[in-house]
């Protein structure tokens, strides 16, 4: 079966998977990803990408953004993805592909999803057994957001600001959430769309998506149709 288009739509939010090709190592020292950190600003900036959290781990990345045309974020990852790999090739003296291609990327419902997203996104070294606790984690977004350090570039979604009326109750608020933690059942969910593709969001979401895309949004019934029913009246 002939692979769906990616659905892009600006002013909808966006969770990103990206993974090494093979699921080989993509940062070999600090500075690599404070390298990747600095491309990311760079084209976010120049693709008009608002990005609102990012993780990055030994062999993928993670980014969380709303795209305010319907091509930002494909232009922002590619021209993300040539500085870096140009640079690191340059500066390790390796060629060829870091990637594994095609990045995954998945619609989302802020209202509902945002904050499990940016939890599931700042706690991913946590889960990969980097770290205790993701505020030990340098290349997340999760100091940011517990107001441990600002980074500028940096957009907060109107989602987040809704924790509080101040930065601190925000703050206090979002680590909060992190520390309560997502269960089991919610990172299984999260996951399988990460993974899949397919937008989170309820059925009035789904239906605008749907709508304004012009195409399906969710995976068909697995098996056969059911047969209509035969004979006379």
């Amino acid at each position: 079966m002939a692979r769906l288009p990616r659905l892009q739509m600006a002013g909808v939010p966006v969770h990103v998977l990206l993974r090494g090709n093979n699921r080989q190592p993509v940062f070999f020292a600090d500075g690599d990803y404070a390298l990747y950190l600095d491309c990311l600003r760079m084209a976010a900036r120049e693709h008009d990408f608002a990005v609102h959290g990012f993780a990055l781990l030994p062999n993928h990345i993670h980014l969380i953004g709303t795209p305010r045309q319907a091509d930002s974020l494909s232009k922002t990852m590619q021209a993300v993805g040539r500085r870096y790999t140009r640079q690191v090739n340059l500066l390790t003296g390796r060629s060829g592909t870091l990637w594994e291609g095609r990045f995954r990327s998945t619609l989302f419902d802020p209202a509902e999803y945002l904050l499990p997203l940016l939890c599931y996104v700042d706690s991913n070294p946590v889960r990969a057994g980097i770290v205790a606790m993701p505020e030990h984690y340098r290349w997340s977004s999760f100091r940011h957001h517990a107001g441990l350090e600002s980074i500028s570039w940096v957009s907060d979604h109107s989602d987040y600001w809704a924790l509080g009326n101040t930065p601190f109750e925000r703050q206090l608020r979002y680590r909060e959430y992190c520390v309560e933690g997502l269960s089991s059942l919610q990172l299984q969910h999260l996951r399988t769309h990460v993974h899949s593709g397919w937008p989170l969001g309820g059925e009035a979401f789904l239906a605008r998506l749907a709508r304004t895309a012009e195409r399906r949004v969710s995976p068909l019934a697995k098996g056969r149709p059911p047969r209509a029913a035969t004979g006379s009246n």
